[in-house]
């Protein structure tokens, strides 16, 4: 898999400063909100037209109250337009506080990779079998997971899907902890361990939390 974009943000490293507009409401949701005051789960989603995607918010927001609990913010990018976004949320609410980047700018500013759709990346793709989220009866080669799961969840793409998916595709996504000074503590990037076998996988829910322990700390 060749990647179109330099190293991610490692830890030690600053944080980028980011502004976005909040999902929930009129206000911007900002790095500078959490700095010295606490720190910060950041997970990096892409457009709500990603099943992989909408399966990693519903994981996440079952986190938020045990990350809480350790002193750790939770802030999800959801990389979509806010009314779009509001409009999911409205159906599906969740107690995540979510912030809109139909752009990617965070992505880029934290320098996630987006791969290079070579043909071998697009066979890879079509070779490889997943199951992230275990609910496929078999591993499925990575559009037929897709497709199959968007028919499970009833989900029709929106116009506004639709023009995330031309400027998205294929970024991949990503979850930084970020302590009250604004230094990154841990990160992990989709695929960097498994190539393309990881598509849609989170760390585990312990993985997440000692990165949350030790940054809390």
């Amino acid at each position: 898999m060749t990647f179109a974009t330099s190293r991610p943000v490692m830890p030690g490293e600053p944080a980028p400063d980011f502004a976005l507009p909040a999902v929930a409401g009129p206000e911007t949701v900002s790095l500078a909100d959490y700095r010295g005051r606490s720190p910060l789960f950041l997970s990096l989603m892409l457009g709500l037209w990603c099943p992989f995607c909408r399966r990693a918010l519903v994981q996440l927001g079952s986190l938020e109250g045990k990350l809480k609990a350790l002193g750790v913010e939770s802030l999800a990018v959801v990389a979509t337009e806010p009314e779009n976004a509001r409009l999911y949320f409205k159906f599906r609410p969740t107690r995540l506080r979510m912030a809109s980047d139909p752009e990617l700018s965070t992505h880029r500013a934290f320098r996630v990779p987006k791969v290079d759709p070579t043909p071998a990346f697009i066979q890879e793709m079509e070779t490889t079998r997943v199951n992230p989220t275990g609910e496929l009866p078999e591993p499925l080669p990575i559009p037929e997971a897709a497709k199959v799961l968007q028919e499970l969840d009833g989900y029709t793409y929106t116009p506004a899907d639709l023009a995330d998916i031309d400027r998205q595709w294929p970024q991949l996504k990503a979850m930084f902890m970020i302590d009250r000074e604004g230094i990154v503590r841990w990160m992990d990037i989709e695929c960097a361990a498994e190539g393309m076998a990881g598509i849609g996988k989170l760390p585990s829910e312990e993985v997440i939390l000692d990165a949350a322990r030790a940054c809390a700390a």
